[in-house]
């Protein structure tokens, strides 16, 4: 009897799943354009002046969110000067996987910069956070002509002692992950996820605005939230692999990470990584959490923009 009331429990949570994903992408719709990359699709989102002077910005998110948390409020500011292309990473947002398996940042960094190629997109400076540390870095080692410029903001870079929440590690488990994604995760998450993002946030107080505006809530589809589970299930290993090749990354770099990150610790990831990085430059902000961005977002576009006038001025000097 019980194991048929727990079938009954769980049929109905996939209904409710279901449901709740309708209602979630109408009130979130897909904005911007779908560029095809191997099998999967890629959403970007092109604003600012296509004839502004430098390269353009290229922004991309960290783990358990979408573009919008880089358009908010960093992306729109950037875009008063400059072109900035804001991208959901595979599996995120309105993007999609050819497999499971792309979860590491060197598929997805080969997937952007087939995306970034279509769109006859140069040499950019590329702002990513987080999880997108990675995946910047790994660009650089990759695509070393496409990366002009490299801010990373609160970046993972490096191993980390002990593993990812546990129920990443769950849902990722073959049979059960997809089982409980497709049922439980959505009628739950609906309710742990504005306490979750204001965790990300601390010492900083969240926006009131944040979850809604970024569309943060669109995680809790199942297809998404598995592919972020496997994105950090798999990050480990895969900044083990990197991590000793950073020396070889000739980009100008800027780190902005805060003294008060209990998300990404800076003395793990962002100290050791702008000082075996060449041409790096480190920013530490006192009493700053993990949404550096959002923290000090005209720190960040100064930042970006004293980087494109250098870039600018070696080009000049060079001709």
């Amino acid at each position: 009897m019980s194991l048929a009331i727990a079938a009954i429990v769980l049929a109905v949570l996939a209904l409710i799943t279901q449901a709740g994903v309708v209602v979630l992408q109408r009130a979130y719709p897909a904005q911007g354009e779908n560029i095809e990359v191997n099998g999967a699709s890629l959403n970007v989102v092109d604003i600012g002046p296509r004839d502004a002077a430098g390269p353009p910005v290229v922004m991309i998110h960290g783990a358990s969110s979408n573009l919008e948390s880089m358009r908010r409020p960093l992306g729109e500011m950037l875009a008063r000067n400059h072109r900035v292309i804001l991208i959901d990473r595979p599996g995120h947002g309105w993007s999609t996987r050819a497999e499971p398996s792309d979860s590491t940042p060197a598929i997805q960094g080969r997937m952007i910069e087939q995306a970034l190629e279509k769109l006859g997109i140069g040499p950019a400076i590329f702002v990513v956070h987080s999880w997108a540390g990675a995946l910047g870095a790994r660009l650089a080692l990759d695509y070393p002509e496409r990366v002009a410029g490299l801010v990373m903001l609160a970046p993972v870079a490096y191993p980390w002692r002990g593993g990812v929440g546990w129920y990443n590690r769950l849902v990722t488990t073959p049979v059960i992950g997809p089982l409980l994604a497709y049922s439980v995760t959505l009628p739950l998450g609906y309710f742990l996820t504005g306490p979750g993002a204001r965790g990300a946030f601390l010492p900083q107080t969240m926006p009131t605005d944040f979850v809604e505006a970024t569309a943060t809530l669109l995680l809790l589809r199942p297809r998404e939230f598995l592919a972020n589970a496997r994105d950090l299930v798999t990050l480990k290993a895969a900044v083990a692999g990197q991590a000793p090749h950073y020396a070889a990354i000739r980009a100008p770099a800027v780190v902005i990470t805060g003294d008060s990150d209990k998300t990404v610790s800076p003395n793990i990831h962002s100290r050791p990584f702008a000082a075996v990085v060449p041409n790096a430059k480190l920013i530490v902000l006192p009493g700053v959490g993990h949404m550096v961005q959002n923290a000090a977002p005209d720190l960040v576009v100064s930042e970006i923009d004293e980087m494109i006038g250098g870039l600018m001025h070696g080009a000049a000097t060079a001709n």
